[in-house]
């Protein structure tokens, strides 16, 4: 079901890029609504969702290769307004009869970029010189006719154009990424004095369209929510519950792969704060056996997102005969989905299945619920938003991001109770320390990983031991979609180390990940 706020998107049309969900998410910034699109989505597709505007994003290929992705040009001819970027940017110089070449003056990384008309629009209000991130071999070396060329660059004479006529504009450079620092305000630009968009994406009105999204979806039927207690399912709770209000039952299935304390936090602190009903479902038993002896991260996946979906159909069933007494029937499930959960699963934008999401790709095929996924549409920026305006508490909202499928994929190697409960106390050691240090909001999340069927030699006291390594992840991101490793500071490193091989005798190692996102995930598994 599409809301009057999504029904003339500005689509960002993926011709390969690292950063296509980042230009959605930058164009969001400025109180927009974006999608992301394949690039060789037919363009009378792409025409006939009445598109505000369209972004072309980067991408790997050079445009005068041998099955290179092209431009349409019947998207140029339109009446859209249209901001290419980087490859896209190449595209629509070769669609509009410029000419692109290989002029072996490469540009990686950081450079400064001249402004030739700090009036014009992309550029309006902005310095003459400004620094600027650079990913390109190919280059335009004649802008199409019609072109106003804006700025320069020392590796390309070309770096942008634009034609306010045909509301058509173009920047060689990343404007989406934070070393372009004036990328924001060109992005901005264009919306507003290209496009001459009005900044409707808030999340007050997000709000009011999605609760009234799920009134009429929901109509008087009753609805289950899996309620984790992380920040997805409980703002998707609170947003269900003041949609339908007592129609909604949350169930917390405690399947044991949780860390330290949060059950105590889900049935006390979350009820506390919305005052939703609660019914807890103790299924440790249950989900251990399903994955002993389990040791593929996907299998654990999907072992897991079965698992949860049977004691859900169950919950459904005993909420059905005391819930609801007038009769109307449980036909719903809330799930927390967001929208890089939907692309990381192979959804949405032809992207590649990096890896099954419990609340996607998880679930089995003969699913006995409709789902409801009011957030589905966001990312988890605008999710945390979104919560502060229901009344969540900030304590929740701002909890760092734990996977659905909890500690087991956490654990490499297959899941048993007795590894568990060595990674739940290496896990608090290193959540305690780092809240103690101050570092909360600093660290997007610190996953801390067991590698359960590896062990090295040690030496503590005047004894030999044979004991596991843990990892730590301490990544910082926007958004999950790219993310760097954090350097955390020595003094709170060795702090972690010193009281998990102290405290945690069957850890003898603790190692540090310093792998970005890409080439690494988040998440070991």
């Amino acid at each position: 079901m599409t809301s009057t706020l999504q029904e003339h998107p500005v689509l960002v049309l993926d011709f390969g890029a690292q950063y296509a969900q980042l230009i959605a998410r930058r164009v969001r910034e400025a109180d927009v609504y974006s999608e992301v699109v394949p690039h060789d989505t037919p363009a009378e597709e792409i025409l006939a969702r009445e598109p505000a505007a369209l972004v072309l994003s980067g991408g790997p290929a050079s445009v005068y290769s041998e099955g290179a992705p092209r431009l349409d040009p019947a998207l140029l001819q339109a009446g859209v307004p249209v901001l290419g970027i980087c490859y896209g940017f190449q595209a629509m110089a070769a669609a509009l009869g410029g000419d692109v070449a290989h002029t072996g003056q490469r540009e990686y990384g950081e450079t400064k970029a001249r402004i030739g008309d700090t009036d014009c629009t992309l550029f309006h209000g902005q310095p003459e010189e400004q620094p600027v991130w650079m990913s390109h071999g190919d280059s335009v070396s004649r802008a199409p006719d019609g072109m106003a060329v804006t700025a320069t660059t020392p590796g390309a004479e070309v770096a942008a154009f634009e034609d306010n006529e045909r509301r058509l504009y173009g920047v060689q450079w990343h404007p989406e990424v934070l070393h372009s620092a004036f990328g924001q305000r060109v992005i901005e630009n264009f919306l507003r004095r290209g496009a001459g968009l009005a900044p409707t994406w808030t999340r007050g009105q997000i709000v009011e369209e999605l609760v009234e999204q799920v009134r009429e979806q929901v109509g008087d039927a009753h609805v289950i929510c899996g309620l984790s207690g992380g920040v997805d399912s409980s703002v998707a709770a609170a947003l269900v519950n003041r949609a339908v209000g007592d129609q909604l039952t949350c169930v917390f299935v405690d399947h044991g792969l949780l860390r330290e304390g949060e059950a105590r936090q889900v049935e006390e602190d979350f009820v506390a704060a919305t005052g939703v009903d609660l019914v807890v479902v103790d299924a440790q038993e249950r989900f251990l056996s399903a994955l002993a002896g389990v040791s593929d991260p996907e299998q654990k996946r999907k072992i897991i997102g079965r698992e949860f979906i049977r004691v859900f159909e169950q919950a459904a069933r005993d909420v059905a005969g005391t819930a609801d007494a007038e009769g109307h029937p449980v036909k719903f499930l809330v799930q927390g989905t967001l929208y890089p959960d939907v692309v990381e699963s192979g959804g949405g934008t032809g992207a590649a299945n990096i890896k099954s999401h419990h609340n996607v790709g998880g679930l089995p095929e003969d699913l006995q619920f409709t789902l409801i996924e009011p957030l589905r549409a966001l990312f988890k920026d605008e999710v945390r938003q979104v919560g502060l305006e229901l009344g969540v508490p900030e304590g929740i909202v701002w909890r760092q991001p734990f996977p659905g499928p909890g500690l087991a994929i956490r654990v490499v190697g297959a899941v048993d109770a007795e590894r568990l409960a060595v990674l739940r106390r290496a896990d608090g050691i290193a959540r305690e320390e780092l809240t103690r240090a101050g570092l909360d909001r600093e660290i997007w999340q610190c996953p801390v990983v067991l590698l359960a069927d590896v062990r090295s030699v040690g030496v503590q006291g005047d004894g030999r031991t044979y004991g596991h390594p843990v990892v730590l992840r301490p990544v910082s991101s926007e958004d999950a979609m790219t993310a760097d490793w954090t350097r955390v500071p020595y003094d709170v490193l060795a702090r972690i180390s010193g009281r998990i091989t102290n405290e945690v005798p069957e850890v003898n190692r603790v190692v540090l990940d310093v792998t970005s996102k890409p080439p690494g995930t988040i998440e070991w598994e």
